[in-house]
């Protein structure tokens, strides 16, 4: 089984944020946006959403003093390292933003990104 890790309350939200922000741009048509949008919910039944219990903030808290994270991505972040038992894992932490995926190699993670 594929387990893929979400913090809670906000990720969906986070994508939608930004296909829609590219459909705004023009880098996406309508059609592609609400392509991915359906594939992303798709998704979303199948991860393991971590909510942001004490222990996930004070893990991004550390995370966004020591890595030039924006406050979302440092939940991202420090979701996945309390998810794991502050081990990183075997499984691949997959990422499309160039900051996120830096902070989360740097943790020990082995980063797959879009490219």
């Amino acid at each position: 089984m594929i387990r893929r890790w979400s913090r809670g309350g906000g990720t969906t939200e986070e994508c939608a944020s930004a296909l829609a922000r590219l459909e705004r741009s023009g880098d996406l048509e309508a059609r592609a946006v609400s392509a991915a949008i359906s594939q992303m919910g798709a998704l979303a039944a199948q991860w393991h959403e971590v909510l942001p219990v004490e222990a996930v903030r004070q893990t991004a808290i550390r995370l966004l003093r020591v890595h030039p994270l924006r406050a979302a991505d440092s939940l991202q972040l420090a979701a996945v390292v309390v998810a794991c038992e502050y081990r990183p894992p075997d499984l691949p932490f997959v990422c499309l933003d160039q900051r996120l995926a830096l902070a989360a190699e740097r943790e020990g993670f082995r980063v797959v990104t879009g490219g």
